[in-house]
């Protein structure tokens, strides 16, 4: 076991307890014992890597997800010598290229990626449109991509609603589907995720125990309070303009 990883997985299960969630894991079967593989997750909130990482941590053999991870959180005095223990992957959005590579001699080297293929936290809890890297890294390192999906996540902690940590007993459920080959160019592989992924998502939407009408985690699709995709993208915009004014203001 690895040291840092293994500590971490332990704290983690701890925290759950407490919290009694009830975390559902389907399709293990689909990840593969040995080689590198791209794990393709949705991406709802901020604990989703956490949860699709159990898929890989509860099988035989126990094998351990290298997340890409905004490079902020390496720089965190908390967060980050957890992150570097881990051997996760930083990404700087604005020199993407270097975590890009590692990432492919990550799966190069036989290790599980998991990559979020939409990029950014989904408001409306639905798949944003998906962005090439995952595909791209796949047909580089001619690995296999895994989509999982994560649902209930959103509960604890998303963008613009406060942490839930405590004793909630939220239902988490993790879908693993079926490989992907990179048998096809990126213009149709990143497509085929998605359908793929969207056909896994509502798979477990349907078996999920609740969806209660007008709650803020629920999509609008479903009957929820969640933003549309169209209003999701308005507050997306919203807040980019914000952190690109933040950023001007503080290099005057």
């Amino acid at each position: 076991m690895e040291a840092w990883y293994g500590t971490v997985a332990v704290a983690a299960r701890t925290l759950w307890r407490y919290e009694g969630l009830k975390i559902t894991i389907t399709g293990q079967e689909h990840l593969p014992a040995t080689g590198g593989a791209v794990i393709a997750i949705n991406h709802t909130g901020y604990l989703d890597f956490a949860f699709a990482g159990l898929a890989a941590y509860r099988e035989r053999p126990r094998r351990w997800v290298r997340f890409m991870a905004k490079h902020e959180t390496f720089e965190n005095r908390y967060s980050g010598p957890i992150m570097r223990g881990c051997r996760h992957i930083a990404v700087d959005r604005s020199q993407g290229a270097a975590s890009y590579a590692a990432a492919v001699e990550y799966l190069k080297a036989g290790e599980l990626v998991g990559v979020y293929p939409e990029a950014t936290i989904s408001r409306s809890f639905e798949l944003k449109e998906f962005k090439s890297g995952a595909a791209r890294m796949a047909i580089e390192a001619q690995v296999p991509i895994i989509p999982h999906i994560v649902w209930g996540a959103q509960r604890i902690w998303t963008k613009d609603h406060p942490k839930r940590l405590g004793r909630t007993k939220v239902p988490i459920s993790v879908a693993v589907g079926e490989p992907i080959a990179p048998s096809l160019p990126v213009e149709e592989l990143r497509p085929l995720l998605q359908a793929r992924m969207q056909q896994l998502l509502e798979q477990v939407q349907d078996d999920y125990p609740e969806h209660p009408a007008g709650e803020f985690w629920v999509p609008r699709r479903l009957g929820g309070g969640a933003p549309t995709p169209a209003e999701a993208l308005e507050l997306d915009a919203a807040e980019a303009q914000r952190k690109a004014q933040a950023r001007a203001a503080r290099s005057e």
